[in-house]
């Protein structure tokens, strides 16, 4: 019997399972370490008294004198929004209100450091959050708490998680752009005809249609079923995000501006990803133009560079598990216990609707339309999907998901090169569905915001056309909700009841992300020409 020369790689563990334990050790070496609140023993009172015009001066100050917090409210509304308990009790005279259990979560990383002061105000929770370059440059108040609490080896591997973790995001990021670019050229220039190119185009956008409105459809269900806001104790005075100025039009037009870049190098500098991509679909469009020996020549060098990038991402992936560990560590390390009891109706709220989305919904398109088994693919995608999770950026998985699509899932490079780029920019089905359960999770929350079903279908249709202008980065779903809270009169503010928690639901949102591309490419796949093809095998061992 002839042996395989490969005998080597047959004992190697593969990719998909290096990176799952190393997302499981992380995990356990960041609730190891996390050191958990640190109360302050200073008694605390605070202050409401009028200020200049309109505004209101909120001071909450300790029996030794130090003032732990202090802002400005430049109305009443703002102390509404930002402060609902101690808006109830404002007459319009100074006010004293009680602060009780005051703590402060302190968070470092490699080029800063963050203070969480979390307390109750009148029964109601609060956390607002401060940071600094280095210890010197922290606020007066936080630097004796942070002489006595910071440092140490817990918070040093945090940090050294994050560093690490940020490198290999480095690494990624840096293969992305010009894989796109080679990958998309390549693909398109090589179906040949326009006409291939309008009906791939056609079918993916039917495709990320469908699943955005299904994925916003599970979440309003769930929110409604479950109504994780009914009753519920919200923290007041968060930091409000970015996207106050925002709205609809906006975005969308700043999406058509986008996808006409005025310079395409500097759009490459950048790393504009939609402008990019229109660039190269134009560029590969006109190569079956112009034909002959010109476009013979320009296919072979995009498919000789696209060969050279597929190398290097081959040899970036095989850092994965050391990424994905040190994401996870910083992850799990540096995430406060009490706001997950405050906020855990909605977080399950949000878990059960992505994982309803991810397990029942896109699995039943894979094997009814794709004609694919749901539980083969997704055992060939889970190196894309946990990276997803782990750093919770779509964009910088994108080499990942491209590499695992094709070598893993045996989908054809035309295919993935034209719908997973694409996907990563405006397909976004957790992101949506994570704002619609987050708008009606405030809006239950909050009394005499109770949204009907007018309202939630606004909620719906404003949640999708958002989602579209969401960049695949962290966080970039708080900065779509302002849109999504403001189309059905909700307070900006509410932002900061959930950006606690955003972290680890964002985490959730991007994998159901990636898998909702990745879905999209077995469903166009099988479909690649005009008729019918049969799904080549899946080879979970392969890359």
């Amino acid at each position: 019997m002839n042996e395989s020369p490969d005998t080597n790689d047959k004992k190697k563990i593969p990719l998909h399972i290096q990176i799952l334990i190393a997302l499981i050790i992380g995990t356990v070496i960041g609730l190891l370490i996390n050191p958990g609140e640190i109360p302050i023993s200073d008694p605390i009172r605070g202050t409401l008294v009028p200020g200049d015009g309109e505004s209101i001066v909120l001071t909450e100050t300790g029996e030794s004198g130090t003032v732990y917090f202090q802002k400005t409210l430049d109305s009443v509304d703002r102390l509404k929004r930002g402060f609902p308990s101690l808006a109830e009790e404002w007459t319009g005279e100074p006010l004293e209100f009680e602060v009780t259990e005051p703590s402060i979560y302190i968070v470092e990383e490699p080029t800063q450091i963050i203070v969480r002061y979390a307390r109750n105000q009148s029964q109601r929770s609060a956390v607002s959050s401060f940071s600094a370059a280095s210890a010197s440059e922290l606020p007066f108040q936080w630097k004796p708490l942070y002489e006595e609490h910071g440092g140490g080896t817990g918070r040093k591997l945090t940090a050294a998680s994050k560093y690490v973790g940020d490198l290999f995001l480095r690494l990624l990021k840096m293969i992305t752009i010009p894989l796109i670019v080679s990958s998309l050229v390549t693909g398109v220039a090589g179906l040949g005809e326009t006409s291939r190119f309008g009906r791939m185009f056609g079918r993916t956008l039917l495709y990320y249609f469908s699943t955005s409105v299904l994925a916003i459809t599970t979440g309003i269900l769930m929110v409604n079923l479950i109504n994780p806001g009914v009753g519920a104790v919200l923290p007041g005075g968060g930091e409000m995000v970015a996207g106050e100025n925002e709205s609809l039009s906006g975005v969308f037009l700043g999406l058509l501006n986008n996808m006409i870049p005025s310079n395409p190098v500097q759009s490459l500098a950048a790393g504009d990803f939609l402008s990019i991509i229109t660039f190269s679909i134009l560029f590969g469009v006109f190569i079956i133009f112009t034909g002959g020996k010109s476009a013979e020549t320009l296919r072979s060098f995009f498919q000789s560079f696209f060969d050279v990038m597929m190398n290097l991402t081959m040899a970036i992936i095989a850092l994965a598990p050391i990424g994905v560990l040190a994401f996870m560590v910083y992850a799990t390390s540096t995430q406060g216990l009490e706001i997950f009891q405050t906020l855990a109706w909605y977080m399950l709220a949000v878990a059960l609707a992505l994982l309803v989305h991810a397990v029942v919904i896109l699995p039943l398109l894979v094997k009814f339309v794709g004609k694919r088994s749901p539980l083969e693919f997704a055992r060939a995608m889970s190196p894309a999907l946990m990276t997803a999770f782990s750093t919770a950026s779509s964009n910088a998985t994108l080499p990942l998901t491209m590499t695992s699509v094709e070598k893993r899932a045996g989908v054809s490079n035309q295919t993935s090169s034209f719908v997973l780029p694409l996907g990563a920019t405006i397909n976004m089905d957790g992101t949506a569905l994570y704002e619609a359960v987050a708008v009606l999770f405030i809006a239950q929350a909050m009394p005499g915001s109770e949204l009907g079903l007018a309202q939630q279908v606004m909620v719906a249709i404003t949640a999708l056309l958002a989602s579209v202008g969401a960049a695949g980065i962290p966080h970039a779903g708080l900065v779509m909700m302002a849109i999504v809270l403001q189309a059905v009169g909700l307070p900006l503010e509410a932002q900061g009841i959930i950006i606690a928690v955003d972290r680890v639901l964002d985490m959730g949102r991007t994998a159901v992300n990636v898998w909702s591309d990745s879905c999209g490419c077995a469903i166009v796949d099988r479909f690649a020409d005009t008729g019918e093809v049969e799904a080549p095998a899946v080879s979970p061992e392969a890359a």
